[in-house]
Order: structure tokens, then sequence, then C-alpha cells
């Protein structure tokens, strides 16, 4: 039995005060809860108001990126053993935007997901096509790829404790968003490619999220498909009432 987990992606975004709202009123709101893990993922110069306000509470942390070196003349990176002495408990690896914007590669996700897992930490792993590769029915050979990346280079084993999130590149920040069918077709494709890699059990216990203009309005309808886990949510994780319904969606 999976449980459902929803992360929420602050991105570039927050102040002190802000934060500060925000997180009392999820730990106000936690306690009456279910068994659905709740996750925030901050900029890196809020983890030590976010371990301070969250340690001993139901809500983890994590950051949104890390490098994929221990430590060296990477000037602006932050290793997973920086990451890990502020209690992050979970690490982003290869969304959209950093694939995108950033330029990085599937071997160069691949190295940062191994570098998470090496640190410890829980690496939410993200695969997603742009607009123009579905349209020309390419997505499950897009994210076959990114997810055989990792698991080449750190073997089938790697998603063992980690997380997966389906995240098409085309419904992050657009308002859009897969249907739930559509999320269902690649969350169910992806696990089936799990089952081949690392066995029926593995695949069965992974949790993939679903990515992409979550919001209130459509999480029951996206959360209620067999092989979708939760979410990870960007946009809507900032605003306290829709984040809290999204997590009570994804607890019925």
């Amino acid at each position: 039995m999976r449980t459902k987990l929803v992360a929420g992606n602050w991105k570039m975004h927050g102040s002190l005060a802000e934060n500060e709202a925000l997180l009392r009123t999820l730990l106000e709101s936690r306690e009456a809860s279910g068994a659905v893990r709740w996750v925030v993922c901050v900029p890196f110069p809020y983890l030590a108001q976010v371990q301070s306000l969250l340690s001993g509470s139901a809500v983890a942390w994590g950051a949104q990126n890390a490098s994929e070196h221990a430590k060296g003349a990477f000037t602006g990176e932050v290793s997973v053993a920086m990451l890990g002495e502020f209690g992050c408990r979970y690490v982003i690896v290869g969304h959209s935007e950093r694939r995108v914007l950033y330029r990085e590669g599937d071997a160069q996700v691949a190295a940062k997901f191994k570098a998470v897992k090496d640190g410890g930490l829980t690496p939410i792993l993200c695969v997603g096509e742009s607009l123009a590769q579905r349209e020309a029915g390419r997505t499950n050979e897009v994210v076959g790829e990114q997810l055989r990346a990792v698991l080449e280079s750190a073997g089938n084993d790697a998603l063992a404790d980690a997380v997966l999130a389906y995240e098409p590149v085309w419904a992050i920040g657009t308002g859009r968003s897969a249907s739930p069918g559509q999320a269902q077709e690649v969350h169910g494709w992806l696990r089936e490619q799990v089952a081949r890699a690392a066995g029926e059990d593995a695949a069965a216990r992974l949790p993939i999220l679903y990515g992409g203009s979550v919001k209130a309005a459509n999480a029951a309808e996206l959360f209620a498909q067999p092989d979708i886990d939760g979410g990870l949510i960007g946009g809507a994780s900032l605003i306290v009432d829709d984040f809290l319904a999204i997590c009570r969606a994804a607890d019925q």
C-alpha cells in the first residue's frame, strides 16, 4: 500500500514573514489531517527558518535542487551534505525548469539523483515531455529515456526509497493540466517500466506524483487515478488554502 504524498515546490518565491505565516497555518491544519505525507521544498536561504519551524512536526521539508558534486570549486552550488545539515529529507531532481532553463541533461540529472541517494536523502525525480514531443507521439520515448538514464547510472534498484514525478513540461505554469486520463496513462506506463527493471514489488511501492497546474479544483479527480499517488505542486503551494485543499483531496 502506497502512502500518498503532496510536495509543495515554492520555486523562487517567499519571504521570512510570508513563510512563517504559511507554515504556521500548515502546522495547525496538519494535526487534524490524515495519513498523507506533506512536504515543502523551499529556496536554499529559507532552509534554516523551515527547519526551525517544522522540526518535530509531521510536515517534512526539502530542497529544489542539489549539486552532483560532494564538494569543490563550484561557486554557487549546494551539496547534498549541506542540505542534510538543515534537516532536509527530500530533494527535487530534474525539474523541467532545471532541464529547460539551465540545460540539465539526462546524464547530469542522473548524477544528481545518485548524489542525493548516496547522501541519504530522498530524491523526487521529475520526468516529462514538451508539447511538441507529446504532439509528435513521443511522450513514452522521452520520459522513458529520462528514467533509463537514472536506472543505468544508479542501478535498477535506484528507485527504492525514492519518489518519481511525472510533470509534462507543457503543463508547468501554463494553467493547462493533463486530463486525469492522460496523466494516468503515463503514470501506469512508468510503473510498468519500473516493474520490468526492478520487479513488481518495487513498482508497487514506488510513489509516482503528478505535477502540472494541479489546483484545488482538479486535485481530487487526478488523485483518484490508480497510479497517481499525490502531487508535486507549484503555484498552488504558495496559497495556503489551496495547498490544504489539495492535501485533503489526496487523503480521500
